[in-house]
């Protein structure tokens, strides 16, 4: 029997909170009674703690169940299965966390990972003990819920159902939170290329990583218990599960396969070995894996791959192995990378994998000296010399002891990549690997990619690849932001490649059927096709331009980017950003399928097609939707074209964000989410066309007892160079038409587009629903840039924003205050030296100094900032030697003397975007001019605040700063006064109530949670 809506599964207990609760009601009920007729209330940072979010959402194949995870901010969290047809509903409590959550494909289960509860781990916490996750799994016709402690991850048994297998931890190993799992993988998952593999990779502990794999018959409850099991994954269908045997001693170490229909078990492969990295193709029974043997001459594994294809067939499967030990023409001193992982090619003719350099042993290494040492004496003999063997050549020792080794690095003019990327890259470099392919039928290896082409791109069909080389370019392309490359075309089958592009900045990808590849340049698309070697404008006749036009960064005549290729590879699909056109790979003039986004001033923006089989392109011939956006409107919606014909039908477009879009993989049952500024991101069932969709979750219910914004308002205004822009004003809570309200101007480039987006209450400074709630209005307005005047552009464009939402009666212009963050911070910091249109302004991380910065290191990335001044958001058209009148012109430090605002400047002194002496800078000029200016840093931060305890701190100290010059409440002291080191202590326990959750209602959470 289903259970109705909102009850709890039977298997389910009650935490003691609620039995409390329950115990309680009737004398909480009555001490609580006014306050629940209360009108709602504003936001508090305790509340934010509380607020809800659906997210790991999932439909089950048939299309009659969804699910997600219903987690706070803080605190232990859900997992809700909600029937998409009737109000059944199931809830179970999951911890504190996310974590896998998946359908069996037959639709008749559910399983997730359940975490320790938020007291659990701060008890574990204290007791500096790691707890271990949990698996539970729910019969969907009763609600029943099994679970299984001590587990890591889980897979359901495919397509053919019937089957879980759950991973448990290793003995001694970790647990946490977050544990994987999904509907048809296994544990752990599977490298993507050039990332490393966990214990497979080169240098890993020797240690055994098999563990219990318990396969769970879930129509009878009977288990299997499989023991050291390193990996396991099942195919597609469900038929055939693999796994890898990781035992102590290597004893019985192997890839083995069940068939899950007979239930006989057979070994694939077997040996005194560790094996890793173990998959299947994509859509089709073949499966991979790698081979690692010690040998005594190098100091990692040599590793072999292992390929198997022709499962249920007669004599099947076949294995395929290659072992580079095995062939004269693998490269020396290599072997193959269990950094990358290896796969099967489409037609599965090829194995893909990596290969990489090997170090001798030490053993190794000894025994070539000596040999070296005999060789100089034998020489020395020949000659007459009489020279002792070795003299004079100091021996390089293993290691250095730490109290001898220089705390060094050097850096030099001509390192293509600064030292702080390297060091930042270290583990991507250590890890890379050279793609290859082994062709089993004719027994042939071939190296893809080597020292001068290292980035080779293999086509998903044919034996085409296409490599990259950016080397020439990559020094100035670190410099000044312009990357630039040369492209190879690469015959798999040979190895042979051949330059088709110089120093091009601009390739994309391979055509699905693997016969050309587009790239841009000069304003237009071009393919190149394989087969003929031939070069084609494709886009020369189209009657309409793909150069983006809008990004007004210092970049010549970039492109719009293409939207994807036709499944066949027939087509390219481009946008000029309004329209989406099928352009012919030989060219054409092209077919316009969206027809009226440029005439109606309405962007198409994204093609979206749902395939169960994940094969790359669009099948035009089955339904594609276009999701859409109206410029000046800000509607948004969904459009539909069928059976490829041009003009797609407008299913909906209205004044919302629609944020998310789900299709049942088996049935016609659609899924949609949307938001405004006051409605949460609830989900919806629906069909095809989007008609009568019905609401199936509620997110967050509570927010009802708080105060909410009245809505939004879109502002045009025209910029002071003329350009037409838009802002997004948003209304306080309990806004009374006629009446002028405080109101925060909040900036970062063009943000009009947010005029819909609902924004979740969350502590880290600014946040526009916490500031609507407490009876401001918000104002998001648009900046475009000109190319050498960032800071100036801010000017031109937000102060005509700003007497625009004053035009409309909303907007207070004694009480408006100003806040931005990192580039944002740099704008709203140069606005405090150009106007005194603010009563107040908040500035974080900001960049002050545009000539210091230029030259300063991105600290986060390693990169040098003079590429983003000259190629990204920065905007200059060269550096401050050739520009030093629009470097110091743009910088808010040169004109400090023209401040007149209060400045509440945020910035942490581990910033690694926006160096701390740039703050430094700012607060310091300021103070020496006497201007009023507090400066919060918040010790190891980086360029934001990350730990609850600052996020929320910050957040209080913000309003209260704009409470004071805004709404005219008292001054804070450590506004007016300042903090000495020695009384922080104090003043922090004084404060601690203005973020901590009255212990009264904190089993509850307060508010009405």
């Amino acid at each position: 029997m289903r259970m109705s809506q909102s009850r709890r599964s039977p298997s389910v207990v009650p935490p003691l909170g609620w039995l409390l609760l329950l115990v309680l009601a009737p004398v909480l009920a009555s001490a609580q009674a006014p306050q629940e007729q209360a009108a709602p209330r504003p936001i508090t940072v305790p509340d934010m703690a509380a607020w809800k979010r659906i997210s790991a959402t999932t439909l089950s194949d048939n299309g009659a169940w969804f699910a997600y995870r219903l987690n706070p901010a803080e605190g232990d969290g859900e997992v809700v299965v909600r029937s998409t047809s009737d109000t059944t509903e199931y809830r179970f409590p999951t911890g504190e966390g996310g974590g896998a959550l998946a359908f069996s494909r037959d639709s008749r289960w559910v399983a997730f990972i359940v975490n320790p509860t938020q007291q659990e781990n701060q008890r574990a916490r204290a007791q500096r003990r790691t707890l271990r996750t949990k698996v539970a799994w729910v019969n969907l016709a009763t609600g029943q819920k099994k679970e299984m402690e001590d587990v890591r991850s889980f897979a359901f048994s495919g397509r053919r159902g019937g089957w879980l297998a759950l991973s448990r931890f290793p003995a001694g190993a970790a647990g946490g939170g977050g544990g994987q799992g999904a509907a048809g993988g296994g544990a752990p998952q599977q490298p993507q290329p050039g990332q490393a593999q966990g214990a497979g990779a080169q240098g890993a502990s020797d240690r055994p990583r098999g563990a219990d794999l318990v396969l769970h018959e879930l129509a009878t409850g009977v288990e299997i218990n499989l023991g050291n099991v390193a990996d396991f994954a099942f195919d597609d269908s469900g038929r055939w599960l693999a796994w890898v045997v990781d035992a102590e001693g290597k004893v019985g170490n192997g890839v083995l396969l069940r068939d899950m229909e007979t239930g006989v078990i057979r070994v694939l492969d077997n040996d005194k070995a560790r094996y890793s990295n173990l998959a299947w193709a994509e859509r089709q029974p073949a499966l991979v894996a790698l081979k690692a043997v010690d040998h005594e001459d190098w100091e990692a594994p040599l590793h072999a791959v292992l390929g198997w294809t022709g499962f249920g067939t007669a004599g099947g499967p076949v294995k395929v192995v290659y072992d580079p030990a095995q062939d004269p023409s693998f490269p020396g001193g290599m072997t193959i990378s269990p950094n990358r992982a290896p796969r099967w090619s489409e037609a599965l003719d090829a194995l893909f994998f990596g290969i990489h350099e090997v170090k001798p042993s030490k053993a190794a290494r000894e025994r070539a000296e000596t040999e070296a040492r005999g060789d100089t004496a034998r020489a020395g003999e020949g000659r007459g010399a009489g020279v002792t063997p070795g003299a004079g050549v100091p021996r390089v020792p293993d290691s250095i002891p730490a109290d001898e080794k220089p705390n060094l690095v050097i850096w030099h003019w001509k390192d293509p990549r600064l030292q702080r990327m390297q060091e930042l890259q270290a583990q991507r470099d250590r890890n890379f690997s050279y793609l290859s392919v082994f062709w089993p039928r004719e027994n042939r290896f071939v190296r893809l990619a080597d020292d001068v082409v290292d980035d080779v791109t293999p086509a998903d069909k044919g034996f085409w690849a296409i490599g990259r080389d950016a080397t020439p370019y990559e020094l100035q392309g670190n410099l000044d932001g312009r990357r630039f490359q040369d492209v190879y075309v690469v015959n798999m089958r040979t190895g042979e490649r051949n330059l088709i592009l110089r120093q091009n900045r601009w390739s994309f990808d391979i055509s699905p059927d693997g016969t050309h590849f587009l790239y841009y340049q000069d304003g237009h698309f071009y393919t190149y096709e394989f087969a003929t070697g031939r070069h084609r404008n494709i886009t020369a006749n189209v009657p309409t331009s793909f150069i983006d036009t809008e990004d007004d960064h210092n970049v010549v005549d970039p492109p719009v980017r293409p939207r994807g290729w036709t499944e066949d590879g027939r087509y390219v699909l481009l946008s000029d950003n309004w329209d989406i056109w099928r352009v012919a790979v030989q060219g054409d003039p092209g077919l316009n399928l969206t027809q009226n986004g440029k005439r109606d001033q309405i962007r198409y923006q994204a093609l979206v097609q749902f395939d169960p089989d994940n094969r790359p392109g669009y099948d035009l011939s089955k339904p594609v939707y276009f999701r859409t956006y109206g410029e000046w409107t800000k509607k948004s919606g969904y459009s539909l074209m069928s059976r490829g014909r041009p003009g797609p039908e407008v299913l909906v477009f209205e004044d919302r964000a629609y944020s998310g879009f789900l299709k049942a993989r088996d049935a016609e049952v659609y899924l949609v989410s949307w938001t405004t500024v006051r409605d949460y991101p609830d989900w919806h069932v629906t069909d095809a066309r989007l008609a009568n969709p019905r609401r199936i979750t509620d997110g967050f219910p509570e927010q009802k007892n708080f105060l909410w914004s009245a809505g939004a308002r879109l502002v045009d205004y025209t910029s002071a160079q003329g350009d037409r822009l838009q802002a997004a004003l948003l209304l306080p809570a309990n806004y009374e038409p006629g009446k002028s309200y405080p109101t925060i101007v909040y900036i970062y480039e063009k943000l009009s587009q947010n005029l819909h987006n609902y924004t979740f209450p969350a502590p880290g400074g600014f946040n526009a629903a916490f500031y609507t709630s407490h009876g401001y209005a918000v104002l998001m307005p648009d900046i475009v840039y000109r190319v050498n005047d960032p800071g100036m552009s801010a000017v031109w464009c937000v102060l005509p924003a700003l007497e625009a939402a004053i035009a409309t009666g909303v907007v207070d212009r004694s009480r408006v205050g100003l806040h931005g963050h990192s580039w944002g911070g740099y704008q709203s910091s140069f606005l405090a030296t150009q106007t005194d249109a603010f009563a107040a302004i908040a500035t974080g991380a900001p960049l002050t100094n545009m000539i210091s910065m230029y030259s300063s290191i991105y600290w986060n990335s390693g990169s040098v900032n003079g590429a983003i001044f000259e190629s990204s958001q920065g905007r200059f058209s060269g550096g401050p030697w050739e520009l030093v009148e629009a470097y110091t012109r743009n910088s808010p430090v040169y004109h400090a003397t023209k401040v007149k605002t209060p400045i509440l400047l945020l910035h942490n002194d581990q910033d690694g975007a926006v160096v701390w002496n740039q703050g430094i800078e700012f607060y310091n000029t300021l103070r020496r001019l006497g201007k009023p200016i507090v400066m919060l840093q918040y010790v190891g931060e980086n360029h934001g605040v990350t730990r609850a305890p600052n996020r929320k701190d910050y957040t209080v100290r913000m309003k209260e700063f704009f409470d004071h010059f805004l709404k005219g409440e008292p001054a804070p002291g450590w506004w007016t006064e300042g903090v000495p080191h020695l009384k922080m202590e104090d003043h922090l326990k004084e404060r601690i109530h203005l973020v901590r959750l009255p212990e009264a209602v904190a089993a509850g959470r307060g508010g009405g949670h």
